[in-house]
């Protein structure tokens, strides 16, 4: 006879969730780290009872229900994907708050579980408080808007439901080419009632991640394929990181003379001076990895999913021939580009891909021609970090101080706007989790959250978080819940008064910076990027700041951000470093494109000769067939 425990539904969860474990080339660990969570009338009588009688599976507090699947994705990411947290919210506006982050996390190929409460399930008192009604069906919630991005997405209408869907879950949360948001809706009346549970299903279990080995026969073509290359490049992706094959790759580039571009999630797979990293790739690309991605003849992916900012809007290989051999686990990502799929994991198949390449190196004229590329890149590098602009410093200069005064093995955190291509272009990766950005979604206000989950995720490493103003002013709270849970973060917050990318892009597309800076309007209009009579706004970053608790130090130059950055090692709470810095100097672009469509037809002389450019550069557009 099976033995059983009286549990409700919510406690269940809790049970098994803490129960489970992941294992990896012998090294086990607990997959959830614990819960945060926002409670409400749709869990706080379920999960929230739950978790309080729970204590050996940590609950922590947040401030935004957006903000803390970010947290929970930056320590997943930080932790390779072998280890994540729960997030659970009350039906309505708390769980929709998710959706974006929720968004980043299946896109990021990161792995959190989202544990919404739901309309009843008995239905008897519909319409609840934050229900949505639809007169078509009764079967519908705000929920459903997690389908499109959830790798796994189910609803428990009653307890034993949880017997068969937790197990699917961990399923999809635990494989490397499945992972993302999984979305448990757990109904509020559901929640509160018990059931019989199987004892069996809160015995410790542990998922193994495999190391998944690629077809012989089409490894065996792929080595032939790099052997018959003249100008062979590697792109290194983000699951060069996950697949913790960064010594991998290094010992391949080394054996074979292959060069490494970097993808944005690829970044810090080799060390910046290694002489066959030519650093960053595509739309926001080093002119190192740019020129040979021009003039390669095969492209080797490692897990890449070849974003338009990798491929720079397919622009980016013009070599009429060039084929493409593709290392990924996952079958989706390994057959674009027409390419030869390579199916497997990245640490396994190249060290195996290296046995069959044995006696095998690139040409000496072509592994010359990309370390003389490394070099001048690296000057370049030094020059942008050596610019004094006046009044107010550039952002590339204040990139270059933090990394060259900064601590050296921090780890730096950013997400969206310039911020991004300036970092992946300029930062010098020292380590392989030296660079964490969130880049597949963009998603502005990921950057102190995402700073929290890593420091989470590793707290003895300092971390450095860098944000713009406009990115700040979108998600700041989590300095909060930093604070209360003793987790340091250094944020760095560069305020440039409004959108300094988006302004970038919109005078390179003729509009003039339209609608981009913090400014009144001026006869009811908001005025040009370049207007120069214009009225700031009377926003005060840095007290703001202090009011959620931070330390603060406000720097007016170059030189006071420096000795910022050195005072900032001896305190012991998160602190903001305030600096202005120019919207107008940026980093150049270096044989690169990105594909932002230009108006047709338009007044505007400025939009008119952007249209030509963008034509221009729109014919070189290719299909890999």
């Amino acid at each position: 006879m099976t033995q059983t425990i009286r549990l409700t539904m919510a406690q269940a969860v809790v049970n098994f969730l803490k129960s489970q474990y992941v294992t990896r080339d012998g090294v086990e660990q607990r997959f959830f780290a614990g819960c945060f969570g926002i409670f409400g009338h749709g869990n706080v009588a379920g999960l929230g009872q739950a978790l309080m009688q729970t204590p050996d599976f940590r609950y922590y507090q947040t401030r935004n229900e957006q903000a803390m699947v970010h947290t929970a994705a930056a320590f997943a990411k930080h932790k390779n994907r072998l280890q994540t947290l729960a997030c659970t919210t009350s039906i309505g506006p708390g769980a929709t708050n998710m959706i974006t982050a929720a968004a980043g996390a299946t896109i990021n190929r990161v792995p959190v579980l989202l544990l919404p409460g739901d309309i009843f399930a008995r239905r008897n008192v519909a319409p609840v408080l934050q229900q949505l009604e639809s007169e078509h069906s009764q079967d519908i919630s705000v929920n459903d808007s997690f389908r499109p991005i959830s790798r796994y997405w189910d609803r428990i209408y009653r307890p034993d439901q949880l017997i068969l869907s937790l197990p699917e879950a961990m399923r999809v949360l635990t494989s490397p080419a499945e992972t993302g948001a999984v979305t448990l809706c757990l109904p509020q009346d559901v929640q509160a009632e018990a059931f019989d549970y199987p004892v069996d299903l809160f015995h410790k279990r542990v998922w193994r991640i495999p190391r998944p080995r690629p077809d012989v026969e089409t490894l065996k073509e792929a080595a032939a394929w790099i052997r018959a290359a003249k100008r062979p490049l590697i792109i290194a992706g983000g699951g060069v990181l996950y697949s913790e094959a960064t010594a991998a790759l290094a010992s391949f580039a080394a054996q074979t003379g292959i060069p490494v571009g970097e993808t944005m999630a690829g970044k810090g797979s080799l060390r910046y001076d290694n002489v066959l990293c030519m650093g960053a790739i595509g739309a926001t690309g080093t002119s190192a990895a740019n020129v040979l991605a021009r003039d390669a003849d095969l492209i080797i992916g490692i897990g890449t999913r070849y974003s338009d900012f990798t491929t720079a809007s397919k622009t980016a290989f013009q070599q009429p021939d060039v084929r493409f051999v593709n290392i990924n686990v996952a079958e989706f990502d390994a057959y674009k580009h027409a390419a030869l799929p390579v199916i497997g994991d990245a640490r396994a198949t190249l060290a195996e891909l290296a046995e069959l390449l044995s006696g095998f190196t690139a040409s000496a004229e072509h592994t010359a021609h990309a370390k003389k590329l490394h070099d001048e890149w690296e000057a370049e590098v030094d020059r942008i970090y050596a610019i004094r602009n006046e009044p107010l410093p550039s952002q590339g200069e204040l990139i270059g101080a933090v990394n060259d005064e900064g601590d050296p093995d921090a780890v730096m955190v950013c997400a969206a706007g310039s911020l991004p291509g300036d970092l992946h272009k300029l930062w010098r990766t020292r380590h392989p989790k030296q660079y964490h950005l969130e880049y597949g979604f963009s998603c502005m206000g990921y950057e102190i959250a995402g700073g929290l989950g890593v420091k989470m995720a590793e707290p003895e490493r300092e971390v450095y978080v860098m944000v713009g103003d406009g990115s700040y002013l979108m998600l700041a709270n989590e300095i909060v819940t930093s604070i209360q849970e003793g987790y340091k973060l250094t944020i760095v917050l560069m305020d440039n008064h409004g959108y300094k990318s988006i302004g970038a892009l919109s005078r390179s597309v003729g509009t003039q910076g339209f609608g981009t800076r913090y400014v009144f309007p001026q006869d009811d209009r908001l005025p040009s990027d370049r207007a120069d009579a214009v009225e700031t706004l009377p926003v005060d970053l840095a007290m703001n700041a202090r009011s959620l608790g931070a330390h603060v130090i406000e720097c007016a130059s170059r030189a006071d951000f420096v000795t910022a950055l050195e005072t900032a090692k001896g305190i012991d709470r998160t602190t903001v470093i305030y600096v202005p810095n120019d919207r107008y100097v940026g980093v150049p672009g270096y044989e690169s494109w990105w594909d932002v469509p230009v108006a047709e037809v338009s007044e505007v002389d400025t939009v008119q000769a952007a249209r030509e450019e963008w034509e221009e550069m729109r014919a070189k557009e290719r299909y890999f067939l």
